[in-house]
C-alpha cells in the first residue's frame, strides 16, 4: 500500500499464519533459548502448561503479516520505534494467527513534507480470538520515492 492509501481510523486485517512447533523451537534456539520456548517436556510442567513461542517470534510473525499486506510496494523505509509492546496471551504451536491493524494517525512531517509518518496499532489474535500481541508502532515513508525495490 502507498502512504496515500492510509487514513486515520482505517482497519486492515491479514492472516492467517499457522505456527508450527519446529518454527517455535528454531526461533527460540537461535534467539530466545529459555526452557519454556525450547524444551517441550519441561514446558509441559511449567506455568504455561506447554511449549510457547517467544514474544519476539510473535512480533516477527506480526511484522511478516503487516509487511505482506501493507508495506509491500510502499514507500516505507524505517521505524523510529514502538510506543509499547504487550503479550497478553502466549502463542502455542498449532495456533492460527490473524492481525488486526488500526491506523491511529497519518501525517507528513512539519519539517520535511516529503516524510510520511504513520502511527498504527497491530493486534494479533489466535484462532480462539485471544489477543496474543498488542503493539503501537510508528512507520516512516519516503514520499520522494515512488517505488519500493523488490524483496
Amino acid at each position: 500500500m502507498k502512504f496515500a492509501e492510509f487514513h486515520t481510523g482505517q482497519i486492515i486485517e491479514a492472516g492467517p499464519y499457522v505456527v508450527d512447533e519446529a518454527e517455535v523451537l528454531g526461533f527460540a534456539t537461535a534467539y530466545d533459548p529459555q526452557w519454556f520456548h525450547t524444551n517441550p517436556e519441561a514446558a509441559a510442567e511449567g506455568p504455561f502448561g506447554g511449549l510457547i513461542a517467544s514474544g519476539w517470534h510473535t512480533c516477527g510473525i506480526a511484522m511478516r503479516l503487516v509487511a505482506d499486506k501493507c508495506l509491500k510496494g510502499s514507500e516505507s523505509f524505517a521505524s523510529p520505534g514502538l510506543a509499547y509492546v504487550k503479550w497478553p496471551n502466549p502463542v502455542r504451536p498449532g495456533d492460527s494467527l490473524n492481525v488486526l491493524v488500526t491506523v491511529l494517525d497519518v501525517r507528513t512531517s512539519a519539517k520535511n513534507p516529503m516524510l510520511g509518518i504513520l502511527r498504527w496499532r497491530w493486534q494479533l489474535f489466535n484462532q480462539k480470538h485471544n489477543e496474543v500481541l498488542d503493539v503501537e508502532a510508528t512507520s516512516l515513508f519516503d514520499l520522494k520515492r515512488n517505488i519500493n525495490p523488490p524483496v
